[in-house]
């Protein structure tokens, strides 16, 4: 086994963008009105979030503009607002979003690539339980923020997915940084976690002081947990898909990878 390092996904950034423009330029006025995985969302309100996100990060990140502050919990800011651009966009025709997408996306990404991977990022990935951040996890957060909102959109169209091993790998490798957060303080042991697929591998999460991700098998690992790579990327999402997780061993360390979480929300109804 060897340590989780880092997740290099600038090269991916303006690809996954690319497509998505892609997408967008490919469909028809009652397809941008069809209901997503994100309840009360269409297709329209999530590549409207989806240009939101980028413009705030360009604006904080490159322009240092910090428009709104945080106020209350973080969780409950953030809805109201993506719901209060979101709400605003819908004045937007798909025409207007797209060719605001076609300007932002392309500067995030050389914005991204400028950075010095290793210094401290201006967000921490607090799903994530980190307090700081380097450049790399922020940016492979908001990677694969893009790239779960994108496949959002292809599930409610019934576009092909962008599933293969190239986009998906580092979207599973990043969210598993999820699971150490998750885990009881006060527990040890180790769990496996084997996901099947084309994109998928096996990780070992141990406590050694703190709870920490390996690469690799463990088959004498005190919980398992077996699951595809389909699965893990909506699992961790927040979509209601526990009953496909297998668990075995340490129930209760089994069930708190399955409850992790690796996008800024509630706990899952499903949660056990």
């Amino acid at each position: 086994m060897t340590p989780a390092g880092r997740v290099d996904v600038i090269p991916l950034l303006l690809p996954l963008h690319r497509e998505l423009l892609a997408l967008l330029r490919s469909l028809r006025d009652p397809d941008w009105r069809r209901p997503t995985a994100c309840p009360g969302w269409t297709v329209h309100d999530i590549a409207a979030h989806l240009l939101d996100g980028q413009l705030r990060r360009l604006s904080m990140g490159r322009d240092n503009w910090f428009g709104v502050q945080p106020a209350g919990e973080l969780v409950d800011f953030l809805d109201r607002l993506n719901a209060e651009w979101v709400t605003a966009a819908r004045r937007a025709s798909p025409r207007v979003l797209i060719s605001f997408l076609e300007v932002t996306g392309p500067e995030l990404a050389t914005h991204f690539a400028a950075l010095d991977p290793d210094a401290p990022a201006l967000f921490a990935v607090s799903w994530a339980g980190e307090e700081t951040s380097a450049n790399w996890m922020d940016i492979g957060r908001e990677y694969t923020e893009h790239w779960h909102h994108q496949q959002q959109i292809r599930d409610a169209v019934g576009a092909p997915p962008l599933v293969s091993r190239r986009w998906l790998r580092p979207v599973l490798e990043l969210f598993l940084r999820a699971v150490p957060h998750a885990l009881p303080g006060a527990s040890d042991g180790s769990i496996a976690i084997r996901i099947s697929g084309d994109a998928g591998g096996d990780w070992v999460v141990r406590r050694g002081g703190r709870w920490l991700l390996y690469e690799g098998a463990d088959d004498t690992a005190d919980a398992r947990v077996e699951l595809s790579d389909d699965t893990a990327w909506r699992l961790w999402t927040r979509q209601p898909v526990r009953d496909r997780v297998r668990l075995s061993g340490n129930l209760a360390l089994a069930s708190a990878v399955a409850n992790s979480l690796a996008v800024m929300a509630r706990p899952r109804a499903d949660a056990e």
